[in-house]
């Protein structure tokens, strides 16, 4: 598979995506701003995914959104985001969405019962149990990845939130694959032991 083809799925949150580049009063823009606008309207849809799927929250994903751009307009000169913007923004959406479930705000987000409507990886024929199992299941694992190393918790969101395989993370972390193998093995056991069942049934899923 490769990295641009992840998980493209729609995620129609009750939330407002933002279509232009996000500014701050006060900020000064270093980066081109055509530059900075056109990776904007090609990839906030990506961006705003991953980040959904590390918080479960609406409003903390457009968060990240702002977040990611913000720190790239600060940025002199622009960083090369090369031979993958994709792959590059989608890492920097992961580890803002990490600082976020590692705050002490993360307890206040909007859970997924809350947003209208919310399609991910829930099927709408799931029984009601099924959907309240697989709800409980993402907060378990939220948690979890909250207690995990940055390493760790970044490889786990690139391999099961948004299904890069081994060397496509080790060529994105710049590590080996037999690196990345290790290191999600020693997670899925942390994992597997702090969720127990709720772990063994998302694998089933």
């Amino acid at each position: 598979m490769g990295g641009d083809g992840k998980k493209e799925e729609t995620v129609p949150v009750k939330a407002t995506h933002l279509r232009a580049l996000p500014s701050e009063p006060g900020v000064q823009t270093s980066a081109p701003a055509i530059e900075l606008e056109v990776l904007f309207r090609e990839h906030y849809d990506r961006i705003f995914r991953a980040a959904y799927r590390v918080t479960g929250s609406a409003s903390d994903a457009e968060d990240v959104l702002q977040t990611v751009f913000l720190r790239l307009a600060r940025r002199n000169p622009m960083p090369d985001l090369s031979p993958s913007p994709a792959a590059y923004l989608t890492r920097a959406a992961i580890n803002a969405a990490l600082d976020i479930v590692r705050s002490p705000r993360a307890s206040q987000s909007v859970s997924l019962d809350d947003v209208e409507p919310v399609e991910l990886t829930a099927s709408p024929k799931l029984s009601p149990e099924a959907l309240h199992a697989d709800r409980e299941l993402r907060r378990l694992i939220q948690k979890a990845l909250g207690r995990l190393s940055q390493n760790a918790a970044e490889m786990f969101v690139l391999r099961y939130f948004e299904g890069y395989d081994n060397h496509e993370i080790a060529k994105m972390m710049n590590t080996s694959h037999l690196v990345v193998g290790v290191l999600l093995h020693r997670t899925r056991a942390r994992l597997r032991k702090e969720i127990g069942e709720y772990l063994e049934a998302y694998h089933e899923k």
